[in-house]
């Protein structure tokens, strides 16, 4: 199957074709004559499997053959699609795919979010744009200054409506409901179905089309998994030893915490290691620099906290390490699915202390599976040590809300949300890194 047997316009698929896919993956496969049908739709697919394109493709046709004159000027134009993200980096690779798989239609776009002046945006929003991508708290301001107009909304998009949930977003996307025509075509793509997310889609869609890829609870089958058992005191130094021993030149890390991050980074430099952290509490001007760095290869290492990781997508990154293992156990399948994309493999390992063993078991039970373990030499952790309960600090979800926390030293926690995971085509961010060219594109959090 190819793309132009899925009924997209040529000049769709030609853009396509020079990003150097040919073949559909399974969530565009079936999304993508779904949404060209005009219905809702219902999509379980996790950011890795290709689902960005496929509601954009049909996104772009749809606005650019259904019949509405092109205005001759900008200014004319009309939101006429609204996608809701929940991060500055995911909004800000959602609208490059929409420029760069739109560059032979008659469409324009913009981003918005916080973090950046909300005066170039109102400028950009008069010029008139057909499909703006936001994050909620900032399409709220824009909202209550009277600077945004929705009333033409055709097509709503939520992304990753599970993680949006998680961080808070819930009253601030109804209030961007209440506003919107009440004829339109509504897309939900999660990673998981949790009651919340139906309770969400029963208010929302109307007879949708339910579509779900991969294997629930599956993790990525051609990511290398491992643990390797450390004292806690010991993991700076190990992570530094596998850095150096393996030659590894780009290597995703992640903390528990935004502080964890930022110690990190200082520790790996004094080590001759070159890496940045990124998290909510950076500026979304340093956020960009270091996810662009590190996807140019001038990083060696990126530390992320979880929720400043949503949205990162990079082609053939080779490893992930786990230096602090996440609390709640599903956020272990989201961070090791950043390798192993568009049939990559992948590796993926996790430092694990005595404190976590806890929150190690959850994980198995959660991807069904008991994970290698490999004890590196020079790093034997001490046996007798006894755990020590792990404090978490909130990590201040934007918008209002806060991701839920425990105060716990491994056992229990959340009840899993069932991700899926898979790895995908295009959809990704096409040409790389966020685009900062211009203060209207470039992205973050809800404010």
């Amino acid at each position: 199957m190819s793309f132009l047997d899925l009924g997209l316009a040529e000049g769709i698929v030609r853009a396509v074709t020079e990003q150097g896919y040919s073949a559909p993956t399974p969530i565009q496969a079936q999304a993508i004559p779904a949404v060209l049908a005009g219905g809702d739709l219902l999509a379980g697919a996790q950011t890795g499997t290709g689902k960005t394109a496929g509601f954009t493709l049909p996104i772009l046709h749809r606005l650019a053959t259904s019949g509405v004159k092109h205005a001759s000027t900008t200014s004319q134009r009309t939101i006429r699609a609204l996608v809701l993200t929940p991060t500055r980096e995911l909004a800000a690779q959602v609208e490059e795919s929409v420029r760069t798989y739109g560059k032979y239609v008659n469409l324009s776009s913009a981003v918005i979010f916080g973090g950046v002046g909300i005066n170039p945006q109102i400028k950009l929003l008069k010029q008139g744009v057909d499909i703006l991508v936001a994050t909620p708290g900032r399409l709220l301001d824009h909202m209550q200054q009277g600077t945004v107009n929705l009333n033409n909304i055709e097509i709503l998009v939520l992304d990753e409506a599970d993680r949006m949930l998680d961080m808070g977003f819930i009253r601030d996307i109804r209030k961007v409901l209440a506003v919107l025509p009440p004829k339109r075509q509504n897309l939900l793509f999660s990673a998981t179905f949790s009651n919340e997310i139906k309770a969400l889609a029963n208010g929302l869609l109307n007879a949708p089309t339910m579509i779900e890829v991969a294997r629930l609870n599956s993790t990525v089958e051609i990511i290398d998994q491992k643990i390797h058992p450390v004292d806690r005191d010991k993991k700076h130094p190990m992570l530094a030893y596998l850095i150096k021993t393996h030659n590894w030149s780009q290597v995703l890390v992640f903390t528990r915490t935004k502080h964890g991050a930022n110690k990190l980074v200082e520790q790996l430099e004094k080590d001759g290691i070159t890496g940045m952290a990124i998290h909510g509490n950076k500026s979304q001007s340093a956020r960009t620099k270091a996810l662009s760095e590190f996807k140019d290869g001038k990083l060696q290492v990126l530390v992320a906290t979880d929720i400043a990781a949503r949205g990162i997508d990079i082609d053939q990154l080779p490893h992930v390490v786990n230096y602090d293992l996440p609390n709640v156990p599903e956020d272990y399948v989201h961070r090791i699915g950043r390798t192993g994309r568009a049939g990559a493999t992948g590796e993926a390992v996790s430092l694990v202390c005595v404190d976590e063993l806890g929150m190690l078991k959850d994980i198995e039970k959660l991807i069904k599976r008991k994970l290698p373990s490999e004890v590196i030499p020079g790093f034997e952790p001490d046996l007798n040590a006894k755990p020590q309960p792990i404090q978490l600090r909130s990590q201040g979800a934007p918008g209002g809300g806060r991701r839920p926390q425990q105060n716990r030293s491994g056992n229990g926690g959340n009840a899993p949300r069932n991700p899926a995971a898979k790895p995908g085509g295009p959809g990704k961010s096409a040409g790389g890194n966020p685009r900062p060219a211009a203060p209207h594109r470039s992205g973050g959090r809800g404010r």
